[in-house]
């Protein structure tokens, strides 16, 4: 049975899987990262949010075009593993998207407990409770995703009707009340920083690749995914800049920078009062787990991808990415990364580290657009502009987070030291 086949037997279609794609990024985007991209670039935000939206809507035509002609749950492990021909390079930038996906879910979680603890907690909570409800919220939703793609996707349909609802109502009840003089509150940051904010952008758009590790799962693959890649695109865009002109016309500076990490719950006080706030809250809480749960469903499927393509992989290798054990270790580390690292630490680097893995998804699609049919001048649009970001945000950090520069390269040291040790075990044996 052929690919295409086999994945006209699945079980979800394109609300579903849009769902998955619209799900991780709303939660990551809006409710984790608005306030803190908005304090990193400045006026100069909806510049970021655009150009962030662009690369995105690049990088989606490459993994449509690679998810329809490779439709498997590998997505972005599959591509790789056809594209180059030294199973190490494949395996290692599989293996840098599966760290990064392992932190996103680490800073979507961190986003849950800052919303969890300031609603039942109290307006100024400790860190160590904020920690304690994202570790609770991992746990749960890392159980929820062994029972099954038609669990998740079923879900994503529910999750996502809810937060979107939700902030229909904070667009509605803003947009009237904005200030044209908040608009435009804070200073212009410069090309430099700005360009640099991308990366935290970018990283808000993200999860649209998820939508690719559920191929093998899809109701006609060549017809699903493409509409369901850049619907999701599309939609996420639009909700951005709109929930960025609502919440930065109605908070004023020091009130964003005070409470940039839940500022979205928090530019509802002044339209909706308490009860704004804590529908918003809710909101905010049901958007990061939905982000959550989609991202862990990709974690699952990548590690028994990346142990399927590689059939002489050894015990090891299949204990860590293709076992519950494994999986269960896994989110052991994510947990972990909770309680070490604060928010834009780890923003800063797992968005450094999705522009490198997209940037091998623009390599392997430029080695199969025999295959695929794509347009190269659209790869080489994409990959500059991902090249220039990237360049940028290494240059800032240097220049001032050289301890987060450090971690971004441990990150990356970490996937090598990996990727060697599996290529090792393997001749080995």
């Amino acid at each position: 049975m052929s690919a295409a086949a086999a994945g006209k037997r699945g079980s979800m279609g394109l609300l579903s899987v849009s769902a998955i794609g619209i799900g991780s990024m709303v939660g990551a985007g809006i409710f984790a990262l608005l306030g803190q991209a908005a304090v990193a670039a400045g006026r100069d935000v909806y510049a970021s949010f655009v150009i962030a939206g662009v690369i995105a809507f690049l990088s989606g035509v490459s993994y449509a075009k690679l998810a329809v002609r490779y439709p498997s749950n590998g997505g972005i492990v599959e591509y790789l593993g056809r594209a180059f021909s030294a199973p190490i390079v494949a395996r290692g930038l599989s293996l840098l998207y599966l760290v990064t996906l392992v932190v996103t879910v680490a800073i979507v979680a961190k986003a849950f407990g800052n919303y969890a603890a300031r609603l039942f907690v109290s307006e100024a909570p400790v860190r160590l409770v904020s920690n304690v409800f994202a570790a609770g919220v991992v746990s749960l939703l890392g159980v929820l995703n062994l029972v099954g793609d038609r669990a998740v996707g079923r879900a994503e349909v529910l999750l996502v009707a809810v937060k979107l609802g939700i902030l229909a109502l904070l667009m509605a009840a803003g947009l009237p009340s904005i200030d044209p003089d908040l608009l435009g509150q804070g200073q212009s940051v410069g090309a430099k920083a700005m360009i640099s904010s991308v990366a935290l952008t970018f990283f808000a758009y993200a999860g649209f690749g998820m939508m690719a590790n559920a191929a093998a799962n899809v109701a006609d693959p060549a017809r699903t995914l493409p509409r369901a890649i850049f619907l999701a695109i599309a939609l996420v865009i639009v909700l951005y800049l709109s929930l960025a002109v609502v919440v930065l016309g109605n908070l004023p500076a020091e009130t964003l920078a005070k409470f940039a990490d839940t500022a979205v719950a928090e530019a509802a006080r002044p339209v909706l009062g308490h009860f704004g706030f804590v529908a918003v809250s809710v909101g905010a809480l049901i958007a990061t787990a939905s982000a959550i749960n989609a991202t862990m469903f990709s974690i699952l499927n990548l590690g028994r991808a990346l142990v399927a393509n590689d059939r002489r992989s050894n015990a090891f290798a299949r204990w860590v990415l293709g076992s519950t054990p494994g999986y269960a270790a896994i989110i052991a580390i994510i947990i972990a990364i909770i309680f070490l690292f604060d928010l834009n630490a780890i923003a800063n680097v797992a968005g450094g580290a999705f522009l490198l893995a997209y940037l091998a998804v623009f390599a392997a699609h430029w080695r199969l657009i025999g295959e695929t049919g794509g347009s190269r001048l659209l790869i080489l649009a994409g990959a500059a502009l991902m090249i220039v970001v990237l360049a940028v945000l290494v240059q800032q950090l240097l220049e001032t987070q050289p301890s987060v520069l450090w971690l971004f390269c441990a990150l990356l040291g970490s996937c090598a030291a990996l990727a060697w040790a599996m290529q090792g075990s393997r001749q080995a044996g």
